[in-house]
């Protein structure tokens, strides 16, 4: 019975959040081409849609445990499921993520997020394109937003700590920024195609300075972004 019921609920969070997410890339795309402050309002309403649909439907409560940052810093932030990824333009103030470039192919969606903000990522295109992200980078951090990286590049099976990816240390290198772990659960009840209610926690780690060596921000932001992994 009590698959069932995850089951239902499942099935109500797809069609609801995904049909109304639809209605938001149409939305999305109307803004940019009307007036491309509005799209700043749309992509806040996903957010605020997706957590509603969590919280109803799925019957999964958000924890936050800690303060989160504001203004030019980096964050790093664990990766179990699409929760977080879809979560954080909610969570923090004005973020620019860095995204997989294959995610820019998606039609509105796609357009939408680039006017946004978010930084392509294109892990096998070379030196030209690596200082066109670190350039862009750079601008959002003039502009004084947050920069969002998923040092381990993908996502990770709950309670799995694989070494962070090798580009996440040359950012934090050449951004000359500091940086915030943050460490979440969500693969336990939301990485799943028949999701399960239960609690998704957000721990705020404690900030990084920057100009650290290599091998002591590495230790320290993998340490900090799996303390949630038992």
């Amino acid at each position: 019975m009590t698959w069932l019921l995850a089951l239902l609920r499942s099935l109500a969070f797809y069609v609801l959040f995904y049909g109304g997410s639809a209605l938001l890339v149409a939305a999305s795309v109307v803004a940019v081409t009307a007036r491309k402050a509005w799209l700043r309002t749309v992509v806040a309403k996903w957010g605020d849609w997706h957590l509603w649909c969590v919280r109803n439907l799925l019957g999964i409560e958000v924890v936050l445990d800690g303060t989160l940052p504001e203004g030019p810093v980096l964050i790093a932030v664990k990766h179990e499921a699409f929760f977080e990824a879809i979560d954080t333009p909610r969570l923090f103030t004005d973020p620019a993520v860095f995204a997989k470039q294959e995610l820019f192919r998606i039609p509105g969606w796609g357009y939408s997020a680039l006017v946004y903000g978010l930084i392509p990522v294109a892990r096998e295109d070379g030196a030209k394109t690596l200082r066109a992200m670190l350039a862009l980078a750079k601008q959002r951090v003039a502009e004084g937003r947050p920069l969002v990286i998923f040092p381990e590049g993908t996502r990770v099976k709950h309670g799995a700590a694989p070494p962070l990816q090798a580009g996440f240390a040359g950012l934090y290198k050449l951004l000359r920024l500091p940086v915030v772990p943050i460490a979440v659960n969500s693969g336990a009840a939301y990485h799943h195609v028949v999701k399960r209610p239960g609690r998704i926690t957000y721990k705020v780690g404690e900030m990084i300075p920057a100009g650290l060596p290599r091998a002591e921000v590495e230790a320290r932001v993998h340490a900090a972004i799996n303390v949630l992994n038992e």
